[in-house]
């Protein structure tokens, strides 16, 4: 994900909530001044890893481009509860009226970065790579992703256009794994990844006899992961997923498995509780 595409999902997912929370205009903030100015801050009710700032920042800049925002924290790093993150000068109209949705990116984005980090020090010392998926909060994809690196995870494909995923379905399709993989390596670019989804060792060994270098263990037991990639001996990259958890997850890695998908990253998640006080001088 290159910086400049970052930077574009960035502009539209603060235009998008700015406009669904304020739309002709944010009613109450009349009834502050029009140029009265405030002073702020947000802390953190609970531990966390920071991610989201630049979202934060430009929900504020939209409204006061004069807004003056300085971090405690910094992007990435580790809070504690009760302490501040940042602070912030500006316009008390735009403070209060870009607070939700600001809180709401930082919070969310911040919960996947925390939530990652922790499945990330789960595997220390393992080969395992912890990576995200396709379930993501509809709108907040790049964002998600980008907060999963933050916490020290690593990217799946970002969307259905920059990597194959060969699931049953496609198999079947298909008329079987040599078949699909067959078609799959004719009509799919070289610099695109081409990964495929077994059941068991049959279907490994098929997968890895048609060629496969990316292959994703669904539903293995802990014994068959461990088998699977004794058999494999290196020919692909195994790929652990379905039922992980932070309880479990050690468990996978042990296995000797390259990487673990875990939708809960970016699908389940439990929002940071922060808080944001505003004053008038």
């Amino acid at each position: 994900m290159s910086h400049n595409s970052l930077t574009q999902h960035l502009l539209a997912n603060v235009r998008t909530a700015l406009d669904e929370d304020i739309g002709s205009g944010d009613l109450t903030a009349q009834l502050i001044p029009e140029h009265a100015a405030a002073h702020a801050s947000v802390i953190t009710r609970e531990d966390m890893v920071l991610c989201g700032t630049l979202w934060f920042e430009e929900c504020f800049k939209a409204l006061d481009p004069d807004c003056n925002i300085v971090w405690q924290v910094q992007e990435g790093k580790p809070a504690h509860a009760g302490q501040t993150l940042c602070s912030l000068d500006g316009n008390a109209r735009a403070l209060l009226s870009a607070e939700r949705p600001a809180l709401n990116f930082l919070q969310t984005l911040s919960a996947t970065a925390t939530l990652t980090h922790r499945y990330v020090e789960a595997v220390a010392g393992t080969r395992a790579k912890i990576m995200d998926t396709r379930k993501t909060l509809p709108g907040l994809r790049m964002a998600q992703k980008y907060a999963v690196t933050v916490g020290g995870g690593h990217n799946q494909r970002l969307a259905l256009f920059d990597g194959v995923l060969i699931k049953e379905n496609h198999i079947t399709a298909a008329g079987g794994i040599s078949e699909v993989m067959e078609l799959a390596f004719r009509l799919t670019p070289p610099h695109i990844p081409i990964q495929i989804e077994v059941e068991n060792r049959a279907q490994l060994d098929e997968a890895l006899l048609a060629g496969a270098k990316l292959v994703l263990l669904d539903n293995f037991s802990l014994e068959d992961m461990k088998r699977a990639v004794e058999h494999a001996a290196g020919r692909a990259e195994l790929e652990a997923s379905g039922g992980i958890t932070l309880d479990n997850v050690n468990l996978v890695a042990a296995t000797g498995v390259d990487r673990i998908s875990i939708g809960a990253l970016t699908k389940d998640v439990q929002a940071i509780d922060l808080s944001m006080r505003v004053r008038l001088p």
